[in-house]
């Protein structure tokens, strides 16, 4: 009987020693991205901890990680042979491969970054929709979107439109600032604070149909959109596809239309993109009678970000996205990513339960059909047909290949501050850690009675999934 004994005790120190051993850290430095670490080992230690970890001490719940579906994502990756792109979708979407993309975003027509201006109806007076059509999206979003649902047929999508059919606009145009890039004329732009969308009972009852039909025609080709915002940036007067609202036309909107018909075709609406640090605008929508009953969210982008640890402190009720990560200037290189980590730690600190990259991928430059350049995960050489995935892409990796859906995000102490740490549903811990300075750091963390010694590399992002035991 003792032999017994033994033997099942021996068994469980083994096992338990096995799951140390799975402790995994990966490391990406400017120069070198995701490389493994194995053997991590917790250690008897005195003295104070750099970090402490309570995982008793939870926070929101993780929904997931994504990026967005746009035309210049899809045409970029089509320059690539046929194997190649498949093999970027498959690192991005396939669960348990690489990125883990679970929830993503795409345009209600036209955005910035599409081949040129679309929607999805552009015949005047059209209130019954007896035009509409998705057939542009049958050449460029509908097949991008179906080949991310071939490595994951879960893939969550919500949408949001930039720009609504222009005969709809009080200006009829697209735009809502004059540039050389479009030909808008200065005296029909518009400007922030105002309602650029005909605030008419008739045009209002039309855009709620445009995006019943848009549910719809999505539907039949096999794509489910879960959720809706309805302005993409309101309060922006771009020269690319874009129309402002006051935060009370949107309010009516949400209220009176636009819920009535996405409850109808079971729909979730989340108000935003919120792009302005006021929380009063945000506010207007939350507390107002009729749009409150249909919000179950919020997104929020760039200024936006200001506003969202008020909103979600006074509304922890809803789900927080983030929306749109700030999009860089097209260079892809290190400094821009450390600013992309302050954005993760700043959204995720304050509540949110889905963060999202922008640009998919873009031919080398990241020049918009408007002229701009932003980042991308993925750049594709046009000349040589050759792709690299950028140094933004790993950043995310190292938070959504380990950071689970059902993940509870985790409150940290000590003096070290420059981390994220969550609890998976499987009960392992994820810890997003990194250095920025120009020397080698070593940091104790602290996890209930084990302390792990991690020495962190200069200039470095690592990620450390320590398996439950």
């Amino acid at each position: 009987m003792k032999k017994v004994f033994l033997i099942i005790v021996l068994a469980s120190l083994m096992t338990a020693c096995a799951k140390q051993n799975n402790a995994e850290m990966v490391t990406t430095t400017e120069n070198e991205a995701w490389k493994n670490q194995s053997g991590l080992m917790p250690e008897s230690s005195s003295g104070t901890a750099d970090i402490v970890i309570d995982t008793l001490k939870v926070k929101q719940t993780i929904e997931g990680f994504g990026t967005c579906f746009n035309e210049l994502g899809w045409t970029s990756l089509n320059l690539l042979k046929t194997e190649d792109r498949e093999s970027i979708m498959k690192e991005l979407f396939t669960p348990g491969v690489g990125a883990d993309f679970n929830i993503c975003r795409m345009p209600v027509g036209a955005n910035d970054f599409s081949l040129n201006w679309y929607s999805y109806d552009e015949t005047d007076g059209d209130f019954e929709m007896k035009n509409f059509s998705i057939e542009n999206d049958r050449r460029t979003l509908i097949p991008f979107i179906k080949n991310a649902q071939k490595y994951n047929p879960s893939v969550k999508i919500w949408a949001s439109p930039w720009s609504p059919p222009s005969w709809m606009k009080y200006n009829k145009h697209y735009a809502s600032r004059s540039s050389s890039m479009n030909d808008l004329p200065k005296d029909r732009e518009g400007r922030e604070g105002t309602d650029m969308f005909i605030q008419d009972d008739k045009y209002l009852k039309a855009y709620a149909l445009y995006f019943s039909e848009f549910i719809e025609g999505y539907k039949k080709e096999g794509i489910n959109i879960f959720a809706v915002m309805p302005q993409n940036e309101f309060n922006s007067a771009q020269n690319f596809p874009s129309c402002c609202w006051k935060a009370s036309g949107l309010a009516n909107f949400v209220g009176r239309y636009l819920g009535p018909a996405m409850q109808e075709k079971r729909v979730v609406i989340l108000f935003g993109t919120m792009e302005r640090p006021k929380e009063a605008l945000v506010d207007t929508i939350l507390n107002d009678p009729d749009a409150s009953k249909y919000v179950k969210g919020v997104g929020f982008q760039w200024a936006g970000k200001d506003a969202l640890p008020g909103i979600s402190k006074r509304y922890p009720q809803l789900t927080f996205y983030q929306s749109e990560q700030e999009c860089g200037d097209g260079k892809n290189d290190w400094q821009g990513a450390l600013h992309s980590w302050d954005l993760m730690k700043h959204y995720l600190n304050n509540g949110v339960s889905v963060y999202e990259y922008w640009n998919t991928s873009l031919v080398k430059g990241g020049i918009s059909r408007w002229g701009w350049s932003q980042n991308s995960l993925v750049v594709v050489d046009p000349e040589s047909k050759t792709y690299k995935f950028t140094i933004e892409y790993y950043l995310l990796k190292h938070l959504s290949h380990f950071v689970k859906p059902g993940a509870k995000k985790l409150d940290t102490g000590g003096e070290y501050k420059d981390l994220l740490a969550f609890l998976n549903p499987d009960k392992s811990i994820v810890i997003m850690i990194a250095n920025q300075s120009k020397t080698a750091n070593t940091v104790k963390i602290k996890i209930g009675d084990n302390t792990y010694s991690v020495e962190l590399k200069p200039d470095s992002f690592s990620t450390i999934n320590l398996p439950s035991f």
